[in-house]
């Protein structure tokens, strides 16, 4: 294809975000109704590019995205890092329940904005409100009018902690001149690993940096102290406990029979059943107490009980207070559904880790955490069911497989202060922009 072929493309993308423009309202409306947009009219405007709130005075700025949950927590500490050069920052993501972990953790330091749809006057109206002299964005996020914009205004455009899933790199590769057309816009890249690496360089980037996964140097997910003491109680100390977190459809299902398969030998059993999507919740319910499952569901604030057989944890931001009851967790998306969840959060805080095969969006990681010890992979519901078994009888076992999973992310760290790196050129100018002198704001007098 030709590089032609490529401009008449980008050409027809714009024109059709334009004729899609004027319609697009119901669309982002019907969202709404299913919680993926904010009721609020004001905020959801953002997603026009209308802001809801003013530009911090005059000065340099920088725009950071992240779109969903998993990529605003990666970044949180690189934002941090820049937060404190006191350079102003506006910080957008797509998903309400990512916007909830912006205000939680990042409210102190950035200016919170849903992200524009990618269509011309979204994208313009944005930027001239905004008026970034920089723009991060985090993995994988690569929408072509956005890119655009960015690049006609001349406003440099880094793709921090960047990665490629096979099914990604495959599409790119079916179109060549597009996906250089596009990927010769960034500036600088700062990728996951060498295969994401070398993907994005097969593609056209011309700056590629490979840095390591800045999920590594993340804390370990919070904890309400006061929350975790009531449930902890509610269970008991000696209960035996297991963790499916961050399943996809399909997969609480499999936890429920693991539990019914594994009732009689352990009739005390308590699962933690913790979805991707927690506005599944009634679902989930339906499906376990169809199977004649007892369920605490804790948005409702409900208890376990000595008769309740799962505890569903569909609430955001509270993965900290989950892992913390177990000293075992199946990470989803990797047996009914592909791709895999990040394990990392389950390594930080010592537990031992399962998973199916379908892992291959954290393909290095969890060779990391194989070749360690930390992780083991289940073929199936049977193996599944087989390895808690085990891991609730050898105790051993179990601790000598959380050990290995946190010495793997320790080993893992480092990400931060290599991407802090690769940004410094572009830094830099806002620095002295600014007038902020690093050297003399590092050693006060």
């Amino acid at each position: 294809m030709s590089e032609g072929w490529a401009r008449a493309a980008l050409a027809a993308y714009r024109a059709a975000g334009t004729l899609a423009y004027p319609v697009v309202g119901s669309y982002v409306g019907w969202r709404a109704t299913r919680g993926k947009e904010e009721r609020e009219r004001a905020r959801r405007r953002e997603r026009y590019g209308f802001a809801s709130r003013p530009r911090p005075e005059s000065g340099p700025l920088i725009w950071v995205h992240a779109a969903s949950i998993g990529e605003t927590a990666a970044v949180t500490p690189l934002v941090r890092e820049i937060a404190a050069e006191r350079i102003p920052i506006v910080m957008t993501t797509q998903t309400v329940t990512s916007a909830a972990i912006v205000n939680e953790r990042l409210s102190n330091c950035v200016v919170h904005q849903y992200v524009p749809l990618d269509l011309k006057p979204s994208v313009a109206r944005f930027l001239e409100h905004w008026q970034p002299d920089l723009a991060i964005v985090a993995e994988s996020e690569i929408w072509p009018m956005t890119m655009m914009e960015l690049q006609r205004r001349r406003i440099p455009q880094v793709l921090v902690n960047a990665r490629l899933s096979d099914r990604s790199f495959r599409r790119w590769r079916a179109v060549p001149s597009l996906a250089e057309a596009l990927m010769e816009n960034f500036a600088q890249i700062t990728a996951q690993s060498e295969v994401d690496g070398e993907r994005f360089h097969m593609l056209g980037a011309r700056a590629v940096n490979v840095v390591g996964n800045l999920k590594a140097d993340t804390q370990p997910p919070p904890l309400d102290r006061a929350e975790y003491d009531a449930l902890a109680a509610s269970i008991g100390h000696a209960r035996p406990t297991w963790a499916a977190i961050s399943t996809h459809a399909g997969e609480e299902a499999i936890a429920a029979d693991v539990h019914q398969k594994l009732l009689e030998k352990r009739p005390r059993l308590l699962t933690i059943i913790v979805p991707r999507h927690v506005e599944r919740g009634d679902e989930i319910e339906k499906m376990l107490t169809g199977k004649g499952l007892s369920v605490a569901r804790r948005s409702r604030g409900e208890l376990p009980d000595p008769t309740t057989d799962v505890l569903l944890g569909d609430t955001v931001g509270e993965m900290g207070l989950y892992l913390r009851l177990t000293e075992i967790a199946f990470v989803g998306r990797s047996l009914a559904s592909q791709g895999g969840q990040n394990p990392l959060e389950a390594a930080m805080l010592k537990t031992a880790i399962l998973s199916g095969r379908y892992v291959q969006n954290f393909r290095d990681i969890y060779q990391r955490l194989i070749k360690d010890g930390g992780a083991r992979i289940v073929q199936d519901t049977e193996q599944l069911a087989a390895q808690v078994d085990l891991l609730l009888f050898q105790t051993v076992t179990r601790h000598q497989m959380a050990d290995a999973a946190f010495a793997s992310v320790e080993e893992m760290r480092g990400a931060l202060s290599r991407t802090m790196q690769a940004l410094d050129p572009f830094l830099q100018p806002l620095r002295l922009a600014g007038g902020i002198d690093r050297r003399r704001d590092a050693n006060p007098k």
